[in-house]
């Protein structure tokens, strides 16, 4: 009997399967940041370049002595670092997937194995390195970019024979270090931030006359197209900023090219004028083209190529005479359609970089009208004629003929002088998908830039 009823007992069932986690939200959530020389931006968008979040944070003035412009790298990591946690504080920042970091060409530091500075970082601007500069001009070929004292390679050169090298194992621009301090390994960049440090574009490889200068080949970072994913973000960092781990940093570029990006140019023949303190022009090719005596140098983008140069002409010369509250009250009284013939050459001081690069070009800021709504207007006629001579010189050089131009910069937003320089380019100019290169970089982090140019 007790057989029995042990047969017609229950047989104990299994416990129940624990209960499937819900799904994460949807990785589709990328971020561009942008550090320049007064402050970082930093953009959040989805995967169809809508705007989910932004920040932006600012830096201090760089340091001056001479020809020395100077700023503390911990700086931009603390501004970049207050960004990232602000924009993932916006969003849901589980569906953060993909970051990139634009900088400005030509900032160079040196830092150490475990990424810490060695030395500051040489901004852009920074000018010391003359005699090094000499050197490079005696070796490089005459169309690298790498011309000139303030290129990242004369920094370089400079930046060897300086105590701080003992210490050194990786010389790297603004985006590379601020990548390599949020994935904890450092050594990688772009063929955008490497071409003024002599990065072949066209053969994507470091050149062979570097060895005519003892280039340090161990400081020299591993190079990358922009966009390509390089690392995630260390645990640390991630946990600091309440990002995913696993959020991938993609190579970046440098500040111009993102904004180029960011601006919704896209076939050859289409160019970027931006219009701030200084005059840049970069123009969509199918071929380099590179031209010191010009100030002309080329980017590569993908399969295509951005060639460009920058006037020391622009905004700079007009805030040397007019304040913004003078510029807004004699806009209205302009007469764009009726030029002045007053045939100036604006610039705030003695050189030019672009459309010729001449160290020794001055200011042509004469005749003096006794109008001073007459003068504003000389002087911004003097500063289209530069940037359609820019064109028409890019042209010449092989490029193609400009048949589209974004325009970026406070100056774009000057209904007058927009028509002077439509009537002086021939071309309508194009409202911009957006102004800021941090814009730029999250199109280059969400894999757009790739799906356009390549």
């Amino acid at each position: 009997m007790a057989e029995a009823a042990a047969r017609g007992a229950a047989k104990p069932t299994a416990p129940p399967a624990p209960p499937k986690p819900a799904p994460g939200p949807t990785r589709d959530a990328y971020i561009g940041i942008d550090i320049g020389t007064s402050g970082c931006r930093a953009v959040a968008i989805d995967a169809a370049g809508a705007v989910l979040a932004q920040a932006e944070a600012p830096l201090p003035p760089s340091t001056r002595n001479g020809a020395e412009v100077t700023q503390d790298p911990m700086q931009w990591w603390a501004a970049m670092h207050a960004c990232l946690k602000n924009v993932a504080g916006q969003i849901d920042a589980r569906r953060v997937r993909r970051l990139a970091i634009a900088g400005t060409s030509a900032t160079l530091l040196l830092c150490d194995k475990q990424g810490n500075p060695v030395t500051p970082g040489l901004m852009y601007n920074d000018a010391r390195a003359q005699a090094q500069a000499e050197r490079i001009a005696g070796v490089a070929d005459p169309k690298s970019a790498a011309h000139g004292a303030t290129g990242s390679l004369a920094k370089l050169l400079w930046l060897q024979g300086t105590k701080s090298a003992a210490r050194a194992a990786h010389a790297l621009h603004q985006a590379d270090w601020l990548a390599g301090r949020l994935a904890g390994t450092y050594g990688h960049s772009d063929y955008n931030n490497c071409l003024k440090l002599g990065y072949d574009v066209e053969r994507l490889a470091w050149p062979e006359w570097f060895a005519g200068l003892e280039v340090r080949g161990a400081w020299l970072p591993d190079v990358h197209a922009p966009g390509d994913v390089i690392g995630t973000l260390s645990g640390e960092v991630a946990g600091e900023l309440g990002l995913p781990a696993d959020t991938e940093i993609a190579a970046g570029t440098s500040d111009g090219v993102a904004s180029f990006l960011a601006a919704g140019a896209s076939a050859p023949g289409h160019g970027v004028t931006s219009l701030g303190t200084t005059l840049v022009l970069k123009l969509l090719s199918e071929r380099p083209v590179f031209s010191p005596p010009h100030g002309v140098y080329s980017h590569r983008l993908g399969r295509h190529f951005l060639a460009g140069g920058a006037s020391n002409s622009g905004g700079g010369v007009l805030r040397q005479y007019f304040s913004e509250e003078q510029m807004t009250e004699m806009t209205p009284l302009l007469t764009p359609d009726q030029p002045t013939d007053l045939e100036y050459y604006p610039l705030p001081d003695i050189g030019e970089r672009f459309p010729l690069a001449d160290p020794e070009k001055e200011p042509r800021l004469e005749p003096l009208p006794g109008d001073s709504v007459m003068f504003f207007q000389g002087i911004l006629e003097g500063i289209a004629r530069i940037e359609a001579q820019g064109y028409r010189l890019l042209a010449e050089l092989g490029a193609p003929k400009v048949s589209a131009i974004w325009t970026t910069g406070s100056g774009s937003r000057n209904r007058a002088w927009t028509r002077i320089r439509e009537r002086l380019l021939g071309v309508r100019l194009q409202k911009p998908r957006s102004e800021h290169a941090a814009y730029g970089a999250a199109l280059l982090a969400a894999g757009i830039v790739r799906k356009s140019f390549q």
